[in-house]
């Protein structure tokens, strides 16, 4: 039984500013999410209840939800991928 994937419009906008091979290989595997497959680690800590994917010198930030969804929320450098999601994560939670 595969997954729903979700893709949020920050990973969808960060894609869209790479060269063409790595949009092609960032697809490839957020598409293989659906049968669970891929570079996959569960995060911990402040990002517990998150995995991330590996995708080269990419990776994308994606939790699953109830219901057999993939929701993919952030997409970034391995360098700054982690610091930048919890900072943003901390600024929404701020919000509500």
């Amino acid at each position: 039984m595969s997954y729903t994937v979700q893709i949020k419009e920050q990973v969808r906008a960060f894609q869209a500013t790479l060269g063409l091979q790595s949009r092609r290989d960032l697809k490839r595997a957020i598409l293989r999410l659906f049968e669970e497959a891929g570079d996959t680690n569960a995060l911990s800590d402040n990002l517990a209840g998150y995995y991330r994917l590996r995708v080269g010198p990419y990776r994308v930030i994606f939790r699953y939800l109830p219901g057999r969804i993939v929701d993919c929320v952030y997409l970034h450098e391995r360098s700054l991928v982690y610091e930048l999601f919890e900072t943003e994560m901390a600024r929404i939670l701020g919000q509500e």
